[in-house]
């Protein structure tokens, strides 16, 4: 089974978001990948609500929120009302974890959990049930460029065993460092969606690598 792609826009040009977007658009991606940061969960301020509206009135892709904010039950409806399809919030940002993926769902929107590449995907075993998508941080969130940290195929493998033996849905996304080099093994270990940022945006022709990653071997 092919992979589905999600460009990341935190690697897109600003000044040319609305162009940006529409390369998306017209490339084999499956979803457009949206990083908000606070700056307080990690150290960087990237987009909030009038820029993630902006791309969803463009984008002809599902938008793919990812919350690496505190408190984000807070801002989930706000989310959901810019355009979010699926909306990701991070373990390590929630108290009370189950009750913020219900509130999710109950928006009508996919929920996805990330994971910093220190927790261990044993923290979901009570829950993945309930999970529609885990994101697999292969960096340490925050910045885009960042090298990719080896350690997270063989994460990947654990979190597809337990998907497996709980019978669960649940889908695995890796966020980070994502290329053609290690498409292949990521896919291998158990990945289902591939985010990817600077890969793409800093490629010669940007769709032309979307559709690569796409139809990797």
């Amino acid at each position: 089974m092919r992979p589905f792609i999600a460009p990341s826009v935190l690697a897109a040009d600003f000044a040319n978001l609305q162009r940006d977007v529409e390369m998306i658009n017209e490339s084999e991606a499956s979803f457009i990948h949206v990083d908000v940061m606070d700056g307080v969960f990690v150290p960087n301020i990237s987009m909030g609500m009038p820029i993630v509206e902006a791309i969803h009135r463009y984008a002809k892709k599902p938008l793919d929120v990812h919350l690496m904010i505190v408190d984000p039950d807070r801002y989930l409806v706000r989310f959901k009302d810019c355009g979010a399809a699926h909306i990701t919030v991070h373990y390590e940002a929630c108290n009370h974890l189950h009750r913020t993926l219900a509130e999710i769902k109950r928006l009508e929107c996919k929920a996805g959990v990330a994971l910093n590449p220190h927790t261990p995907v044993e923290f979901l075993t009570d829950i993945i049930q309930d999970v529609d998508l885990v994101c697999i941080m292969s960096v340490n969130p925050g910045f885009g460029g960042q090298k990719f940290i080896e350690h997270s195929y063989k994460k990947i493998e654990r979190l597809k065993k337990l998907i497996v033996e709980t019978g669960s849905s649940t889908q695995i996304e890796v966020d980070g460092g994502v290329s053609l080099e290690n498409a292949p093994l990521l896919l291998q270990s158990g990945a289902d969606i591939l985010v990817a940022g600077n890969f793409i945006f800093t490629s010669k022709n940007p769709i032309e690598t979307v559709n690569k990653l796409k139809n990797i071997a």
